[in-house]
């Protein structure tokens, strides 16, 4: 049997023709380039997913598409690889040929799916978008779609990264082991002074007396990876410049998830008919 790429049920890939469940909502499917989509913008850590928990429970009935890891496995990764890929360096790796060809990344991807109405209904919720060029493309391309950008410090999404215990949070330490002083191999990986005050690496090295020294470098590590890949300052500049019922841009350590939720469920009512509500 011919090896299928990952389901997104009520969902079509491109070029493809899709398992039951894609091709159950195949009549009057419409391509998500032209829905109006809330999309969250932010990297790991930021707090997306305990922020689209808080608006589940806030609006029961919300429609979430399969997050940015479904589609990348789906859409980006699959026709690269032909296989499942879980090491976080090797994902990176691939999303960038991918964006080779498609400059927009994550933006296209989620654009090339076309969606079964009678499911997902006349809006959406997408998780989520990563740096400038995904968003900059988003926003020139797909004028339906509005952005919620979610940010905190990189020091305190390593800490969020250690406390949340997913197993999809790995990368391999190879070269970079946690021998010796942690303050020390911190410092030794590669752009951790750029990322890092020497504070912030003293606060970081203290977190080896409650985890394993190797946990706390692999967490420094995915974080330091996705500046290499994304800027999400930059993602959030660019937001800034949008009309307000397109772009909302919110702290994570300074409101907590509730009042996120309430954040964007008030500015979602305030865009009027035709903006996407999340």
């Amino acid at each position: 049997m011919t090896p299928q790429p990952p389901a997104l049920p009520f969902l079509r890939l491109p070029s493809t023709r899709g398992t039951d469940d894609q091709e159950r909502g195949a009549p009057g499917a419409r391509p998500l380039a032209d829905w109006p989509l809330t999309v969250l913008v932010g990297v790991t850590g930021v707090g997306k997913s305990t922020a689209l928990h808080a608006l589940k429970v806030a609006r029961p009935g919300l429609r979430v598409l399969p997050d940015r890891r479904e589609v990348t496995d789906a859409v980006m990764l699959w026709p690269l690889a032909g296989r499942p890929v879980t090491d976080r360096e090797e994902r990176f790796a691939l999303t960038a040929r991918y964006r080779e060809t498609h400059p927009g990344g994550m933006a296209q991807a989620l654009a090339s799916l076309r969606a079964d109405p009678a499911h997902w209904g006349q809006e959406a919720v997408f998780d989520g978008l990563r740096g400038l060029d995904e968003v900059a493309y988003a926003a020139q391309h797909f004028p339906a779609w509005r952005f919620v950008a979610l940010g905190a410090p990189d020091a305190v999404r390593v800490r969020r990264l250690l406390g949340r215990a997913d197993t999809f949070d790995r990368v391999r330490l190879e070269g970079s082991r946690a021998t010796g002083d942690l303050r020390d191999s911190l410092e030794a990986l590669p752009g951790a002074a750029e990322v890092f005050s020497s504070a912030e690496l003293e606060e970081l090295a203290a977190l080896g007396a409650a985890h394993a020294p190797a946990e706390v470098l692999s967490k420094v590590r995915i974080v330091l990876s996705e500046r290499r890949h994304y800027d999400p300052a930059a993602a959030e500049r660019h937001l800034r410049t949008l009309p307000p019922e397109r772009a909302l841009v919110l702290d994570t350590v300074a409101l907590n998830p509730e009042q996120v939720a309430a954040r964007v469920q008030a500015w979602a009512g305030a865009a009027g008919p035709g903006g996407g509500r999340a």
